[in-house]
């Protein structure tokens, strides 16, 4: 065995879990920053400079991983989607679909809307007051509302095919039913205007949509 060979054999593998574990650390530490001083301060007033100088990194490091601040708002969006987990809430939510029972489908529902809304509904909010100044804050507000959108309209579609929705009440009707009760919209009248808990908007919506579809 050649010299080199013997030395090579002798290293250590390379282990980049400690690597890559400061990374993940420092992600969520940017995110979780950006989040507070959004909702703190509002999207058009915070800066990516405000952003990095608190998560201790560079801001041209925000810009290479996100692209700017719309590009924060949307990873941060998207994990608040994901819900407590681990499992991400949209795959639990296509889960209850299982269960014959319409009625339980829909309380599932309610219980998802009130673990994601919380998390979810004040960046929509945040977004919503951005979207007249920011274009890029616009552009995301309204994908995420088609999104949302296009998602009752499956779940409508299986309340339907499942001959769960009351005589008269469509496919559409269902799905703006639907898209009402889980709108950041209802979670800012109930939850931040008057004070409402997350279990009682989410019970709301699940008594609602039942009474109104069912």
């Amino acid at each position: 065995m050649s010299a080199s060979a013997a030395k090579s054999k002798g290293q250590r593998a390379y282990d980049a879990s400690g690597r890559q574990a400061r990374a993940l650390r420092q992600r969520e530490a940017t995110l979780d920053w950006a989040r507070e001083l959004f909702l703190e301060r509002g999207y058009v007033v915070t800066t990516v400079e405000a952003i990095a100088s608190a998560a201790g990194i560079s801001a041209a490091t925000v810009y290479k991983t996100y692209g700017g601040k719309a590009g924060l708002v949307r990873e941060l969006c998207e994990r608040a989607l994901v819900g407590a987990g681990p499992t991400p809430a949209h795959e639990r939510s296509d889960a209850l679909r299982a269960n014959s029972d319409p009625r339980a489908v829909i309380e599932g529902w309610g219980k998802l809307l009130a673990e994601v809304s919380p998390r979810f509904s004040p960046l929509r909010l945040l977004l919503r007051t951005a979207a007249a100044a920011d274009h890029e804050a616009e552009v995301l507000y309204d994908e995420l509302d088609r999104d949302r959108l296009a998602r009752m309209a499956e779940n409508a579609s299986f309340l339907a095919d499942g001959g769960h929705l009351r005589t008269g009440v469509t496919v559409e009707v269902a799905r703006d039913v639907l898209w009402f009760c889980s709108s950041a919209e209802l979670y800012e009248l109930l939850v931040v205007h008057r004070g409402w808990s997350a279990d009682q908007l989410g019970r709301f919506a699940a008594d609602t949509m039942v009474a109104a579809l069912l």
